[in-house]
């Protein structure tokens, strides 16, 4: 079995889109055929995608960048380039990608979300076969592809349970699990020994199912970051109602009503409203206490907690004493509570991501091949899909961007002179100085 991993920081990248391609037709006995050049391929998209079979992240553990594949360069005779093949990353259900520089939501992939684009790969440049015009038969260039997107994000996993199982260690939440559902999770009497969630489907009759989880044994000081204890609390959020497991006997020489005072403060200082959540008091292992004593203690519980109406429930794990009075009861409360599983909203839009990745520097040199001066950048790029270079305004607006963005300034540090070539993707302008 592997070792489970809750929490994972990975890169992921999408694929840059293939360059257009400049070429000419050439055939036997034609001269000089017009350009044929043909687009590059769209750069593959990073695609999260729920994974039924997996619940730890641990193909994650070690980090590391994933790259989907980018678009192809488009080819001679208006051949189109192949489009990247996208990255699918698997994730078990439940599992939230964060960007992690701000810690911002980016998707929760529960509920609907089964599969989800977190990043588009760029697009494919157009060949010099679109840029031929009456004064420009000839064109020697053409569009680049869209860049590609980057961003380091954080994976973590919060189990998806209808009722979770809290409790300090050894309190025998596992063998309750273990004795009403279908998992099997590892049983022994040390602290800790579970050392993540195990989920079970609990079913009574046709009518009266869940799913329960057992959370992690937690200590004082849980919310603070003593132990595990923030990553176990962190499986709790999506859960609707809690069962508190308490060891009735005090087997290990704790008061069970202090352990409830305990937990539930933990629960308290954790921050996301997990005090809140409905509660039943699960009073184990009173196959230990006589009579009297098991009395007195069911007393004492429920005189500090029934008047706020948490119920308390006493049971034995092992004998299977009371367990099927706690799961009707469980079955009873959990169909009162909303069937809505709880999503956490995204907080960061994946256009927003790209547009992030886009905001690259404008490069300006001079290009000894083609003998023009190239301006190149995905502002540019974008400056120029938005602007009518045919109006007087719009003209107006490309060479004040020039301006304001220090671009001639950089022109004139090269040396260029007026009458010399500019060239912007797909256009191309002699440049002159404006005194």
């Amino acid at each position: 079995m592997p070792d489970f991993i809750d929490r994972a920081r990975i890169f992921i990248k999408s694929g840059k889109g293939g360059d257009g391609h400049v070429s000419f037709y050439r055939e036997k006995f034609v001269a000089n055929g017009g350009p044929d050049g043909g687009d590059g391929g769209k750069g593959g998209d990073v695609i999260f995608v729920v994974d039924e079979g997996q619940n730890t992240l641990s193909d994650y553990h070690y980090g590391g960048k994933y790259k989907a594949e980018s678009g192809q360069e488009g080819g001679r005779k208006r051949c189109t380039g192949k489009s990247g093949k996208d990255l699918v990353l698997k994730v078990p259900e439940g599992t939230i990608v964060r960007e992690a520089a701000t810690g911002r939501v980016i998707v929760d992939m529960s509920g609907e979300n089964r599969r989800v684009t977190v990043l588009k790969g760029g697009r494919g440049g157009t060949g010099n076969m679109h840029y031929a015009t009456s004064t420009m038969q000839a064109p020697r260039y053409a569009k680049p592809g869209g860049e590609a997107s980057e961003v380091e994000v954080i994976l973590e996993l919060k189990v998806i349970a209808d009722v979770g199982l809290v409790g300090f260690p050894n309190v025998g939440k596992s063998t309750i699990l273990s004795r009403v559902s279908n998992a099997r999770p590892k049983i022994a009497n040390y602290h800790f020994t579970t050392l993540h969630p195990s989920l079970g489907v609990v079913r009574l009759d046709d009518e009266n199912s869940f799913v329960m989880a057992d959370i992690p044994g937690l200590i004082e000081g849980a919310a603070g970051g003593a132990g595990l204890g923030r990553e176990f609390l962190r499986h709790i959020e999506r859960t609707k109602l809690l069962v508190h497991v308490v060891d009735a006997a005090g087997s290990e020489g704790r008061d069970p009503l202090d352990d409830i005072g305990i937990i539930n403060a933990e629960l308290a200082g954790y921050g996301a409203g997990l005090e809140n959540r409905p509660q039943i008091i699960a009073a184990n292992k009173i196959e230990l206490l006589s009579e009297t004593d098991r009395e007195a203690v069911l007393r004492k519980l429920r005189d500090a907690w029934e008047p706020k109406g948490v119920p308390v429930y006493p049971l034995s794990a092992v004998t299977g004493e009371g367990l099927k009075e706690l799961l009707y009861a469980v079955a009873e409360k959990r169909r009162a509570l909303p069937e809505e599983a709880t999503v956490f909203a995204a907080e960061v839009d994946s256009s927003e991501l790209q547009a992030k990745a886009a905001t690259g520097e404008i490069e300006v040199f001079y290009d000894d091949k083609d003998k023009v001066y190239a301006v190149e950048g995905t502002r540019i790029e974008r400056m120029l899909g938005y602007t009518n270079l045919e109006s007087e305004k719009g003209f107006a607006f490309f060479q004040q961007f020039l301006k304001d963005n220090g671009i001639l300034d950089r022109l004139d540090a090269l040396g260029i002179e007026d009458g010399d070539t500019v060239r912007l993707y797909g256009h191309s302008f002699e440049y002159f100085h404006n005194d």
